[in-house]
């Protein structure tokens, strides 16, 4: 992948990256009194008698907002709602190509949780759901878990969920390919922010009992005086104090930390066939070829799209959304990340297309070691995450389409959008 320049980005954004497109025929005089007045008095009304009609009459139930505060960009930092806003553009591409999702960016001038929360609370009828966005630890927890209990539309703060859904995914495949018990094994994860915590917290859903979380002071032990309430759930009676403590007798290392802080004695010292996720980006904790030069058993991905097992976002949060979306759904549910992370474990154990090899400029792709998560740009990831989602929304009763045949609706998704 060749390198893009400062100029090549600049010129890239000029205007924008979104729009809007009108679907329905304005050409006459009467085509305007269908759009606007006296026309959509109808369904106004309709939908006055009956709220849940805003999901047939207008773009509800296909329409996602994404909002952030700008407060954690990307690795810029808290660097302002309205130099984030390019981001939340893109994620607003991504959800459109990916998906067919359509969504539009909202960046607050705002950094006080409760009112953030009152602010998309207020905004909610006009989505189908609400995406949230780069918003700094530890308060995106506070807004996540209060603007869903507020409103009844799904909510997600990708950042963490993202995160933990696709290593999950992957997690579940080393663990078939190592014949370990994921109960057994001694995870590691380097980084207490929003997607460290979350995915921590998937891990113990799955089935994990033994996790050394690491913030920037060291391990998170129980003697610690200094923890959040997030942080508090993964402290720990050890004597492990710093990484290299922690590393020693590991079977996972997950880092969303930063460049480089993973050594080459750090490795070894790890059990055998051990997964390392070095997702720092866009320098790693450690390189692969470093971990080569040291021992050959390693399952490694990382979040850049030149090395096996990227760790991409895009494989989660347009098809949850999809799905979620697709049934109407209050919530996303635990069930229903879960759902998603299982989709895509299952996906890579299929026989990969020609063209998504070819995409990736290698003549095979074949589940193993190299391969234990799906690649961006695989269409089936849409025919696969989507309906997982749906159904156990449905399963959980948080969706208001009752009669769901996921049969029916995977092969409505797989004719295209």
């Amino acid at each position: 992948m060749s390198k893009v320049t400062k100029e090549e980005a600049l010129e890239y954004h000029i205007g924008g990256k979104i729009g809007i497109n009108v679907k329905t025929p304005c050409e006459t005089a009467r085509d305007l009194s269908m759009a606007y007045t006296p026309g959509v008095a109808e369904p106004c009304k309709a939908i006055e008698a009956d709220n849940e009609l805003a999901y047939t009459y207008t773009n509800k139930a296909n329409l996602v907002a994404v909002i952030t505060d700008g407060t954690a960009v990307l690795g810029l930092g808290d660097i302002g709602a309205i130099a984030g806003k390019p981001v939340m553009e893109g994620k607003a591409v991504l959800f459109k190509k990916f998906a067919n999702v359509d969504a539009f960016d909202i960046e607050l001038d705002e950094h006080d949780p409760d009112k953030i929360v009152e602010i998309c609370k207020a905004l909610s009828p006009t989505f189908g759901g609400i995406n949230l966005e780069d918003i700094r630890a530890p308060k995106c927890f506070e807004i996540e878990r209060k603007l869903q209990e507020a409103v009844d539309i799904p909510v997600m703060h990708d950042d963490q969920h993202g995160t933990a859904i696709i290593t999950t995914a992957g997690m579940i495949n080393a663990m078939e390919i190592s014949g370990k018990d994921i109960s057994k094994i001694k995870i590691v994860v380097s980084g207490a922010g929003a997607a460290g915590i979350a995915c921590a917290k998937m891990y113990k859903a799955l089935g994990a009992r033994h996790i050394v979380m690491i913030d920037s002071k060291g391990v998170i032990h129980a003697g610690r005086t200094d923890l959040t309430p997030e942080k508090v759930e993964f402290a720990l009676e050890t004597s492990d104090r710093t990484l290299a403590d922690a590393m020693r007798g590991a079977d996972m290392f997950l880092g969303l930390s930063k460049p480089g802080v993973v050594t080459k004695d750090m490795v070894k010292s790890m059990n055998a066939e051990p997964i390392i996720f070095a997702l720092a980006n866009p320098v790693p904790e450690i390189y692969p070829e470093e971990v080569a030069e040291v021992r050959s058993d390693v399952m490694m991905g990382t979040g850049r799209s030149d090395y096996p097992n990227q760790v991409n976002n895009v494989l989660g949060f347009p098809f949850i959304f999809r799905g979620a979306l697709d049934v109407r759904a209050k919530k996303i549910t635990e069930n229903m990340k879960m759902a998603a992370a299982k989709a895509l474990a299952n996906l890579a154990k299929e026989p990969v297309p020609a063209e998504v090899c070819k995409a990736f400029g290698v003549s095979e792709l074949k589940f193993g070691k190299d391969y234990i998560i799906p690649k961006p740009f695989d269409k089936r990831v849409l025919t696969a995450v989507a309906p997982a989602v749906a159904q156990a929304a449905v399963e959980d009763g948080v969706a208001r389409v009752k009669n769901f045949d996921i049969k029916a609706y995977t092969q409505k998704l797989a004719k295209g959008f």
